[in-house]
């Protein structure tokens, strides 16, 4: 199994690749909680993501023969650029295989960084099976995104940059998606702080780990559903099952809704753009999802920034939902002059602000004489929310609320 001297030789070989990120600490996240809580700033390093570490360590374990002949690796994001990244720096050619449906920014920051990009298939698991085809015509080494030894080892250097800058840390919380990252920083933090606790941070919709944990090997799921795409990982690793069951003290989950609040409170509280991925541990403090004491420290490791902006869109709406900044109501209104303005007035009074506004006389669930309305409102929180309802339907008022 994993060890801390394997972690210690990857600090060694990673040292002029992989950046030693910051500790931030966060008044605000520390408020609201009551705990003390730094969080770890990994969307700072390079390639915007943690990936890089076990990349750089599992390329400069090759052989000479094994460097010469190259390596692959399969992904649709941020390992895809840790490899590239790593195998330039290290004068070894890559091919990364990426499904077809990758998002084009990423497509393009990995053949930014020196890579071969092979455009295969309509998902992973497609172009995974392509990357092997190439792995044996070619005889390149495959380097795996989280289910191997020297992967999960140059993961673990962050966990060993947390006790180093922050020795009295009590808790440390982290994404899970296959468990390299998990697997590495547990064995690290375990090792140098064996009294720190290691939480781990599943998406609902891709738990895997729990299920796991319970019947006591890896279980593959169906199917994943979730925003939080970094992570959404159908089966933890075989090399990282084990070390997540001894060196992990609990395993949590969030759900999408909670990742998108906690993305958006990053984005207006701490000015600072992290993927929906890299914020399930701080979304796992923020909804209580795990015991802790007050002012205890506590390290959300924020794992990768790298977020599509068309999805940052709809995380930063869920959120905002979430938070009841953000609603839709259906009303109906009889159809006749001034019955829009009397709803408006009301509005006004309240101070909501109107985003969008759809008036639908021909809707035949309504009677002939009535008029549908949506409206898309910007509010001031749950209470604001609650408010205007309680108007609305005091002045007579039938209203659906939509989102």
């Amino acid at each position: 199994m994993l060890e801390l001297d394997d972690v210690l030789a990857a600090e060694d070989r990673i040292a002029d690749v992989a950046r030693r990120t910051p500790l931030d600490y966060s008044h605000t996240f520390s408020a609201m909680t009551g705990a003390e809580v730094h969080t770890k700033m990994e969307m700072f390093q390079r390639t915007g993501s943690f990936k890089i570490r076990g990349a750089a360590n599992r390329i400069r374990t090759l052989s000479e023969a094994d460097r010469e002949a190259g390596v692959v690796t399969a992904s649709a994001g941020n390992h895809a650029q840790g490899v590239a990244l790593a195998a330039s720096r290290s004068d070894v050619d890559a091919t990364v295989v990426m499904p077809e449906t990758a998002p084009i920014s990423k497509v393009k920051a990995t053949r930014s960084y020196g890579a071969n990009v092979v455009l295969h298939g309509v998902d992973y698991d497609e172009a995974q099976a392509r990357a092997h085809e190439i792995e044996e015509a070619e005889g390149r080494t495959y380097v795996h995104a989280f289910d191997d030894e020297d992967v999960m080892a140059g993961q673990g250097t962050l966990g060993l940059e947390v006790v180093d800058a922050l020795p009295e840390v009590d808790t440390v919380v982290v994404p899970i998606g296959g468990g390299g990252l998990i697997s590495g920083v547990a064995t690290a933090v375990k090792e140098r702080s064996p009294d720190t606790r290691v939480i781990g941070v599943q998406a609902e919709g891709a738990s895997s780990v729990a299920d796991s944990l319970q019947k006591g090997n890896p279980q593959a799921l169906d199917a994943v559903d979730t925003i939080a795409d970094g992570i959404a990982v159908r089966k933890v690793g075989e090399h990282t099952f084990p070390v997540i069951r001894e060196r992990v003290d609990d395993v949590v989950t969030v759900s999408d809704d909670e990742i998108a609040t906690a993305v958006v409170y990053l984005l207006e509280r701490g000015k600072t753009l992290v993927e929906a991925g890299g914020a399930v541990g701080l979304a796992a403090l923020l909804e209580g999802k795990f015991v802790y004491e007050e002012d205890e420290v506590v390290v959300p490791v924020l794992s990768g920034g790298n977020i599509d902006l068309n999805l940052l869109t709809t995380v930063v709406m869920r959120g905002l939902v979430d938070q009841g900044r953000y609603v839709k109501l259906r009303t109906v209104l009889k159809d006749r002059p001034g019955s829009l303005q009397a709803l408006l007035d009301i509005l006004a009074e309240e101070r909501a602000n109107i985003y969008a506004i759809q008036h639908d006389r021909t809707n035949r669930d309504v009677a002939m004489n009535a008029a549908e309305v949506e409206l898309d409102l910007e509010t001031r929180g749950e209470e604001h929310v609650a408010d205007l309802l309680d108007r609305l339907e005091g002045a007579g008022y039938d209203v659906e609320l939509l989102v």
